[in-house]
């Protein structure tokens, strides 16, 4: 319901009883009032309440269940994902996922003490106080490069050329960088003296022998992966990609390569939420359609309860007679509900099949499934991959237009969020999300590099005030 009364429920919602959204109750036609005493009035109903021959009058069907709000059924999704036990990966193949143990160590990094650049390695007291006026004059008494050599060592007066990662001589407390120096060969001239330890890397300084060198829960970059081969370890245990099966139900859907006839349309979702689901870091893979034979049907997503982590489903799915929904109910419970968002406010969940395997379901028009998709299948993969960050960064942004929204209802509307000349960000909406089809834009969408947000007591936002944005970044 509106504010002055009027019915806000959604076009193409399935459920029309109307829903006084403040207040989270049906609205319904009320009976009418009951005459004064005992009397009937002639040709009104009459409410049986009584036993009959045929039995006790069953009381009346219950009405239907209040719409829940977005956070009611995010928490019920998140509370219920597991996160899939760790795994042993070759480091390589464990790039972008959290480590799964506490690496320890065996070995000292660096192994021994090198030069840290290019330059002489000398005792600090030989160089003290240089300048370029008045120098301090070294013999040369060595060359060492980077790779393998036998031991070395200087005495006072002496130096001994270096390259980075060369090991250092025995007796050698700094590396003078070759820039300031002349550069000899036999004596060189060292222009300004560093300090005792300067451009030297000691044994263990990096990581020593027993210590941790990646902590559990630490998200594996190429960093991580240098350390890890550079203290012995080519695997590793890490939280696995979560493996989401990708299914778009409707009888209305044909392949990508078949061209549709009427009242046909080509089956984008399960591409459009298989890549999503990649983008989040899952191992995602398209099934495709969904047949429309019970058996084969039920045949096809038990074997996906059995290959996957979640499963995630797209359609149109009726309230009653629904096939899917039937069978869907015949491998576990399986909630669907009103959820006070748009586009998108049939929303449905369920952990079904022998393993308990978590299933969402999206709706099928398809801006509102990557929409759904962003609300609350993104989250519940970070969670499996046991990601702290479970949800995308919002900012504040200035309105370049006006927005209105429905009562009660979280909106969500593609943008163009840009940042302002004079510091903070703008965001242009895509269409006004309304009474325009904006839901079904799907160039409109492809065009956003963010969500807008609007809460549910909110129906207006003026042009020039400040709205919620997310930044859809891809990985991010």
């Amino acid at each position: 319901m509106t504010e002055d009364g009027r019915d806000g429920t959604l076009p193409g919602q399935r459920d029309t009883t109307a829903l006084d959204l403040r207040r989270g109750t049906p609205v319904r036609d009320a009976p009418p009032p009951a005459p004064a005493g005992d009397a009937a009035v002639p040709g009104a109903p009459v409410h049986e309440t009584t036993a009959i021959d045929r039995g006790q009058v069953p009381p009346p069907p219950a009405g239907p269940a209040p719409p829940r709000t977005v956070e009611q059924h995010l928490d019920e999704i998140l509370s219920a994902v597991p996160q899939p036990d760790p795994i042993e990966l070759a480091v390589l193949d464990a790039q972008g996922l959290l480590c799964a143990e506490e690496v320890i160590s065996q070995r000292a990094l660096p192994a021994f003490d090198q030069a840290a650049l290019d330059g002489y390695a000398a005792r600090a007291m030989d160089v003290e106080g240089a300048t370029p006026e008045e120098p301090a004059r070294l013999s040369v008494v060595g060359e060492t490069g980077a790779g393998p050599s036998g031991p070395a060592s200087i005495g006072p007066g002496l130096a001994h050329k270096v390259a980075a990662g060369a090991m250092l001589p025995a007796g050698a407390d700094v590396v003078v960088p070759a820039v300031w120096t002349d550069g000899g060969t036999v004596t060189v001239a060292v222009h300004a003296g560093p300090v005792a330890g300067s451009y030297v890397r000691r044994a263990g300084d990096d990581v020593a022998p027993g210590t941790t060198a990646v902590q559990v829960g630490t998200p594996i970059g190429p960093a991580q992966i240098s350390l890890l081969a550079a203290v012995g370890r080519d695997r590793v245990q890490v939280r696995p990609r979560p493996r989401v099966a990708v299914l778009s139900a409707g009888s209305e859907l044909v392949e990508i390569s078949t061209l549709p006839g009427p009242g046909q349309v080509v089956d984008v979702n399960s591409y459009a939420l298989a890549a999503a689901a990649r983008d989040a870091g899952a191992e995602a893979y398209r099934w495709g359609i969904l047949p429309t034979e019970r058996r084969r049907l039920s045949e096809v997503l038990e074997s996906q309860l059995l290959r996957s982590d979640l499963v995630l489903v797209a359609g149109t799915l009726a309230s009653e007679g629904d096939l899917v929904q039937e069978v869907l109910a015949e491998l576990g419970p399986m909630r669907f509900a009103q959820v006070t968002m748009h586009p998108g406010p049939v929303q449905a969940f369920g952990r079904l099949g022998r393993d308990t395997v978590p299933v969402i379901c999206v709706p099928g028009e398809p801006v509102a499934a990557l929409v759904a998709f962003e609300v609350f299948v993104r989250p519940a993969i970070r969670m499996m991959l046991g990601k702290r960050q479970l949800f995308r960064r919002t900012v504040q942004a200035i309105a370049a237009e006006r927005l209105v929204s429905p009562l009660g209802y979280r909106q969500y509307l593609h943008g163009q969020v840009m940042r302002h000349p004079d510091g903070g960000y703008v965001v242009e909406p895509l269409g006004d999300g309304g009474g325009d089809g904006g839901e079904a834009m799907l160039a409109r969408m492809a065009r956003a590099n963010c969500l807008v947000v609007i809460d549910e007591d909110v129906t207006e936002v003026a042009a020039g005030g400040l709205v919620t944005v997310m930044p859809l970044l891809l990985g991010g």
